[in-house]
């Protein structure tokens, strides 16, 4: 068993977390984006759809996805549950985990991908002006996260999950897209502390 990542890339990051809440070791193969090695034969045979992460299985089973691979970890290792117990807590941590990874990780990534230079020859055409929309949208969750936070400890209730994941590697990614967090966001802020300073974060 092997995952195939690069380690930069913000998806692979989320399923390292994910490992490291969960105790679980797997060795790590990494691929080099930047010099086209996901468009190889052998990468593409992997994952058609050219992305980083990938779990290969002893078998050679390929699973690709970040909460695909995430899910499979969760089947094999219940505990600490990061997907929620019960249906409530299930439901909640799904509702959250989709707006962080469809909502603020896409708005931050479609920023970078088409606004940073060095994204220029893998994001072919670099639209600036769909990079600069995001922007507003990715503040705009920021904003929703802040008035969530007010009343709970974590984005879906008590429990750290992997929506607090994806919120922290999204608000991480900010960084590098350059996009600014709001320092008036005061529940964010201690929010994103709290979980930036789990062990698991530096994974």
């Amino acid at each position: 068993m092997k995952i195939v990542q690069t380690k930069a890339a913000p998806n692979p990051r989320r399923v390292r977390i994910f490992l490291a809440e969960k105790g679980i070791e797997v060795p790590f193969e990494e691929v080099d984006l930047m010099q086209g090695a996901q468009k190889t034969p052998e990468f593409t045979a992997l994952n058609p759809f050219q992305r980083v992460p990938v779990l290969v299985l002893e078998d050679g089973t390929a699973i690709a996805e970040t909460m695909a691979i995430c899910r499979y970890f969760e089947a094999l290792q219940p505990e600490p549950a990061l997907f929620g117990k019960g249906p409530l807590a299930v439901a909640t941590v799904e509702m959250w985990s989709r707006r962080m990874d469809l909502g603020l990780l896409l708005s931050v990534a479609q920023a970078f991908r088409h606004l940073h230079p060095a994204m220029a020859k893998l994001e072919v055409p670099q639209v600036a002006a769909w990079g600069e929309a995001n922007k507003p949208r990715a503040l705009e969750i920021l904003k929703i996260m802040d008035e969530q936070l007010a009343g709970r400890r974590f984005l879906a209730g008590e429990h750290y999950s992997v929506a607090d994941i994806t919120g922290l590697v999204a608000v991480d990614f900010m960084k590098p897209a350059r996009i600014e967090r709001p320092p008036a966001l005061e529940n964010l802020a201690r929010w994103y502390a709290e979980v930036a300073s789990r062990p698991s974060a530096k994974a």
